[in-house]
């Protein structure tokens, strides 16, 4: 079977965790291969997701991991084993690989937190709201370019509709709620987007108002993407050198904390919805 050249993002997540569960075993990646009856090479090859494992052998290395969690087990052989090829494969080529990783991320979370302090979550922008977030992009993208990435973002959009929704919970500064990314008119369909979105008993949105004292968490912007089980949860930063994704335990408690702490201190749904409404009326 060929290697694959461009790894996805959950590919190598994949990928990463069977590394991980080896080096919990104490084992060489040479050991690892003689007791799997194949060579060093294809070990390697399966820890950077340039191969595939089959669930057989993904079982056979759990099993001589002595990895007894069971759902954590299973839940890495529906990674190995999905041929999912998603709505955003048709982006492959088009757009910069992370948007697809973040579309195929979303896909198979079991929910989603967002924390945002400049600009509205993508997942409840407006159409005309992500056009000129894009459009204002330094490099300034070409209009084909920038109409791509819209049409991207709308469509990652169907995940919370439909009869089986994600769960998603977001808190969101009013600093984001404020800034106007496009026109007056842009700005309050926005918010007004907001509010109806929040009515649903699957969406939570949160707001931080600028007279919160004592919040010093005005860098902590991210996603949290859950995954079948706790031990596969993602949780993606937007870096200068582009977006990171972040699986270790101990940095997903650090952001699990994080994620809590925030939400404590914003206002609850329904005064954040009053506190929405009240900003809509002044634009």
């Amino acid at each position: 079977m060929a290697l694959r050249r461009d790894p996805t993002a959950r590919q190598t997540r994949l990928a990463v965790e069977l590394r991980r569960l080896r080096e919990a075993a104490g084992l060489t990646s040479r050991e690892a291969a003689t007791l799997l009856g194949v060579s060093p090479a294809q070990i390697s090859q399966i820890e950077a997701g340039l191969a595939g494992v089959s669930e057989k052998r993904l079982r056979r290395l759990a099993a001589q991991y002595v990895c007894t969690d069971e759902e954590f087990v299973d839940a890495l052989v529906a990674m190995a084993t999905d041929r999912t090829r998603g709505w955003w494969e048709q982006y492959r080529g088009l757009l910069p690989t992370p948007f697809l990783d973040l579309a195929e991320l979303e896909h198979h979370a079991t929910f989603l937190r967002d924390v945002q302090f400049l600009h509205v979550p993508g997942l409840l922008q407006t159409e005309r709201y992500a056009h000129a977030v894009f459009s204002y992009r330094v490099p300034e993208l070409p209009p084909e370019e920038v109409e791509l990435r819209v049409r991207h973002r709308m469509r990652r959009k169907a995940l919370l509709e439909g009869p089986a929704p994600k769960r998603y919970d977001g808190v969101v500064h009013e600093a984001a709620l404020r800034i106007m990314a496009g026109s007056r008119a842009t700005s309050r369909d926005q918010l007004a987007h907001v509010l109806d979105l929040s009515e649903a008993d699957h969406i939570t949105v949160r707001v931080i108002p600028f007279d919160l004292e004592g919040f010093g968490g005005a860098t902590s912007a991210m996603t949290y993407a859950g995954g079948f089980t706790p031990k596969l949860d993602t949780v993606l930063r937007d870096a200068p050198q582009g977006a990171a994704f972040i699986d270790s335990e101990a940095q997903l408690n650090a952001y699990r904390t994080l994620f809590h702490k925030v939400e404590e201190v914003s206002l609850d749904a329904d005064r954040s919805r009053d506190f929405i409404h009240r900003l809509t009326k002044e634009l």
